[in-house]
């Protein structure tokens, strides 16, 4: 849902290593065309446009803020990203989008511009040049203003009163962090009511634990940075989803809803050997409410280590592995 003005979206290439922060500390605006500003970092392109710059981003600065900025880290999702966008803008609640191209060859970053240009949202599209997950999330971050922050996978189809529904649980006391529940795209009412009840029943009996994945996470921003948001410095590996919120739930809790779901596309992918054991799931079970840090700064992440499984390497269609998981469901128990 784009909040006014003439200044739709934004474009900003952030280099190797950038910690980017908000468009008054790192770069300015240096070029409106159709409905466009675009944003980058290269000091000799910034250089082109110093007093429209200074003019464009005042006015940008003048707009309220909403709640939410959604945040969609991306890498070659050229087919799906149009449909997630279209989504995220029927949302029944303002939004700021901050789009995160990791280095995506096949013309993503061009369908995404397209996408919120028709839609009219408010948007940033930042190239993040350093390839992994959680460096392009950590660059996202750095952008975000307001009180709430979802982040979203550029192939997962978003109902529109996804937003509506994690502030209601956000502003419920304590809490920290709203997890969505997985459905299939098209599912009915029986579907998701059976989806909605192993969540439910796995948050009661597991309370500690995280059991969303990173599609279907919202955030109270103030409590993502007070533990250091994503970050590979910290956390450099799959399951970035699991340890953030580890992190954060030192701040609050972390609640699921009947109605807040989302949809990932049903898209075939190499996933098998990305994700961590029976073994090690049960350690998580066990470990959690009592010696998290333990669990996955000392164990889980030795493990990883060993079978090369970090967040840069998720690009990558085939993974290779030292051990032979066994796995779990989406919404396992334990």
């Amino acid at each position: 849902m784009g909040q006014g003005g003439d200044l739709r979206a934004a474009d900003v290439i952030a280099g190797e290593g950038d910690r980017v922060g908000p468009p008054s500390n790192r770069v300015a605006p240096v070029l409106a065309s159709g409905g466009f500003m675009y944003l980058i970092t290269d000091p000799e392109r910034m250089s082109r446009s110093a007093a429209g710059s200074s003019i464009a981003a005042r006015r940008l600065d003048r707009r309220p803020t909403p709640a939410w900025t959604v945040l969609i880290p991306f890498f070659n999702e050229r087919e799906y990203i149009a449909e997630t966008i279209a989504t995220l803008a029927a949302q029944t609640v303002p939004l700021i989008m901050i789009l995160v191209d990791n280095g995506s060859t096949d013309g993503s970053a061009d369908v995404a511009r397209a996408a919120v240009k028709a839609h009219g949202i408010d948007a940033l599209v930042i190239t993040e040049t350093t390839p992994g997950k959680v460096s392009a999330l950590r660059t996202g971050l750095g952008w975000v203003r307001t009180r709430y922050v979802a982040t979203c996978d550029a192939d997962t189809l978003y109902p529109p009163h996804y937003l509506a529904e994690a502030e209601r649980l956000l502003q419920r006391d304590g809490c920290v962090v709203a997890g969505a529940y997985f459905v299939d795209p098209g599912a009915d009412q029986a579907a998701l009511d059976a989806e909605a009840r192993k969540i439910l029943s796995a948050a009661r009996l597991l309370p500690r634990q995280c059991h969303a994945g990173g599609a279907g996470q919202c955030f109270s921003v103030e409590a993502l940075r007070a533990v250091g948001g994503f970050d590979a410095d910290i956390w450099g590996f799959i399951l970035e989803d699991h340890e953030v919120i580890h992190r954060t739930m030192s701040q609050g809790s972390m609640l699921y809803a009947q109605d807040f779901w989302c949809m990932p596309s049903p898209r075939e992918r190499d996933r098998a050997s990305i994700r961590w054991t029976l073994f090690e799931r049960l350690v998580y079970s066990a470990a959690a409410p009592w010696a998290g840090n333990w669990f996955f700064y000392r164990f889980l992440a030795r493990r990883l280590q060993r079978r090369r499984l970090m967040s840069v390497h998720m690009r990558e269609r085939a993974y290779q592995t030292i051990e032979r998981p066994t796995f779990v469901s989406s919404h396992p128990v334990c």
